[in-house]
């Protein structure tokens, strides 16, 4: 026991201090956001808003969160990410306090998109400090770390958050989630001004290619908005499944639910180590991950049992884990010949826009279609993320082939010269 233990402390050594710091702003920032699981019992609790005007707020809160993430690329590459990061997180802080302010409905609309906006102007720029502070060779797991602390972030935050609303009433909840974002700010500025830290890798790209003319990026960005469709019907139409056709408890559900999150917890930063020194390619490894998401879906259908639903959610964590960490690594590498920022924004948008057409599409099929046809038809998605997947790899290896052909002649000619001397 004490063995694996200090196997899996080993598996964080070799991180940057700045990574680790950045790590803890990024737990405490989304630990802050407890606001938003609460959101829809608020609006028709508090405020008595309609389903349909709930719908509404959460389209102006994607549509948010695609503008933000676009904007926060393109001022990181403009003013740099850690001028983005400061000015997101303490204009968070402060729009999160006034939202509670804020009760007829096109106001909510037009205060949930400026909030979203603001504050996932952070994530591009999170991703390009994160380049900058880690180590080449530490880039994926350096991700996995930050992926620990938003889930840890995720799994807190609700938690406390209940108990915010039980002895505080809702507006508290408004006024914590925006301290805590202003104090995200403080941290950031006292550990992580660049002046004082300690840049691992130059983020700086002369010449820079735009992601726009990036076809391989693009291929892989369509691949990522699929894969996020399909993974977010864990987090909307699954938890109906569990309560409709298997008749679980919110207690249950919330225990399988947890369950992902402890999986995540033991076994990502390992598998990511240890699939780090194997010769797959960061495409072959997402390949992979989106084949046991689609398995994690299929399984439901071949059995009543309720044990599947514990291995359909054991085959999506392991999906989850393999594919986000090697995705994010492999946007991190694509980005090193442009614009980063331009780069991590597009990747953010990426599931931004799944989120906006999953939750939706995922309710709308299993309404139409009922649970089984619905994840028989999220499993063949899954599997055409996989031939997205499938022809990038192949595009990339012709583009590693044009390389090692097209060799300067001269060059040749010099290395036969020595070889003759």
């Amino acid at each position: 026991m004490k063995t694996l233990f200090h196997n899996y402390i080993n598996t964080f050594k070799g991180l940057s201090h700045e990574v680790w710091w950045l790590a803890l702003i990024t737990l405490i920032n989304r630990a802050g956001t407890m606001v938003i699981p609460f959101l829809s019992l608020y609006l028709t609790q508090n405020l008595n808003f309609t389903l349909k005007d709930i719908g509404w707020i959460m389209s102006a809160f994607g549509l948010g969160s695609v503008v933000g993430s676009w904007l926060g690329g393109q001022l990181t590459d403009k003013i740099g990410y850690y001028k983005v990061m400061v000015r997101s997180l303490i204009s968070t802080g402060i729009l999160f306090i006034a939202l509670q302010f804020l009760t007829s409905f096109v106001g909510f609309c037009i205060g949930i998109f400026l909030v979203m906006l603001v504050a996932d102007m952070f994530r591009p720029a999170m991703f390009v400090a994160l380049s900058a502070y880690s180590k080449p060779q530490n880039k994926t797991r350096s991700v996995t770390l930050i992926r620990l602390a938003i889930n840890l972030g995720f799994s807190a935050g609700p938690a406390i958050g209940g108990i915010i609303i039980t002895t505080l009433s809702y507006g508290g909840l408004f006024w914590v989630d925006g301290v805590t974002c202003i104090l995200a700010t403080i941290l950031l500025i006292k550990i992580l001004n660049p002046k004082k830290a300690k840049v691992s890798d130059d983020v700086k790209t002369e010449n820079p290619t735009s992601a726009y003319q990036d076809r391989a990026f693009f291929i892989f960005l369509i691949a990522m908005v699929i894969f996020g469709i399909v993974f977010l019907q864990y987090f909307s139409t699954m938890p109906l499944y569990y309560k409709d056709v298997h008749h679980l408890t919110e207690f249950e559900i919330g225990i399988l639910l947890g369950f992902n999150g402890f999986v995540i917890f033991l076994l990502e930063m390992p598998l990511i180590k240890w699939l780090e020194a194997t010769k797959f390619t960061k495409s072959g490894l997402m390949l992979f991950g989106t084949l046991l998401l689609g398995l994690s879906l299929l399984v439901l259908n071949l059995s009543s049992w309720v044990g599947v639903l514990v291995i359909g959610m054991f085959l999506m964590s392991l999906g989850e884990m393999i594919t986000f960490p090697f995705s994010n690594a492999f946007a991190l590498d694509r980005a090193k010949k442009g614009n980063q920022g331009e780069y991590m924004a597009l990747y953010s948008i990426s599931f931004s826009v799944a989120h906006i057409f999953a939750h939706n599409a995922g309710m709308h099929m299993v309404d139409g279609l009922g649970f089984s046809n619905s994840w028989y038809i999220f499993t063949l998605l899954a599997g055409f993320c996989m031939l997205l997947l499938f022809s990038l790899s192949n595009y990339l290896n012709k583009q590693k082939s044009k390389k090692t052909v097209n060799i300067d002649p001269q060059e040749i000619a010099l290395k036969n010269n020595s070889i003759t001397f």
